[in-house]
């Protein structure tokens, strides 16, 4: 499974109407074309950053979507007010305990890894962490994602809500801590955001 993730830079007072244009008329967009697994929206309300992430079942059904998307990003980068940063990813991990309802909360950890050490860090990721998120309070599901070549990762771990989070931040950033010493993977930024759409339909991989 493979993921093109947009990411916007926009005007915070934009982030309804943008939220608005990516459920009516991208979604709907993307859902039509061959190979489309979903979609999903983050949206930090605060600073107008937001990241749309597309689901594909092959990279070549990423990559034949390109041109389809193009016209769409380029409006929803007009509504939001803001510049549009496209990566591409292969999706990794995918794991739920249970669907994330309304209200859900995301913290997203991006990363970088040796590109050679991939496999060794998605097994010891399985293997040692997966357990020990399942127990933070209010877990749904995280999923990562990686780019072999450049060695570089993107977690998303969501939980029920905001105030699970809150309660969930200090084990979660032992855990951080954790990986960086035991799985050599460095952590570039952390940050956190609303779960405004939720519309991956990409399969377990655990």
């Amino acid at each position: 499974m493979y993921a093109r993730t947009t990411t916007i830079r926009g005007n915070p007072q934009a982030i309804d109407d943008g939220i608005a244009n990516v459920r009516d008329e991208v979604m709907p967009l993307v859902q039509g074309m061959d190979g489309c697994v979903g979609l999903s929206m983050l949206a930090d309300r605060g600073s107008g950053r937001c990241i749309i992430t597309t689901a594909w079942a092959t990279e070549e059904a990423m990559r034949a979507s390109a041109e389809g998307v193009r016209a769409s990003r380029e409006r929803a980068a007009q509504i939001f007010d803001g510049a549009a940063e496209v990566a591409e990813w292969e999706i990794a991990l995918m794991h739920r305990v249970h669907e994330a309802g309304d209200g859900a909360r995301t913290r997203v950890i991006w990363g970088h890894s040796e590109p050679g050490n991939m496999d060794d860090l998605l097994s010891s990721f399985r293997m040692t962490m997966m357990p020990k998120l399942e127990e933070l309070p209010g877990f749904a599901s995280c999923n990562m994602m990686v780019d072999r070549q450049s060695g570089r990762t993107a977690l998303a771990v969501t939980y029920d809500s905001a105030d699970a989070m809150g309660r969930a931040d200090a084990r979660a950033a032992e855990l951080r801590r954790e990986a960086t010493d035991t799985m050599g993977l460095q952590m570039d930024e952390v940050a956190e955001f609303d779960l405004v759409l939720a519309h991956l339909r990409v399969p377990e991989t655990v």
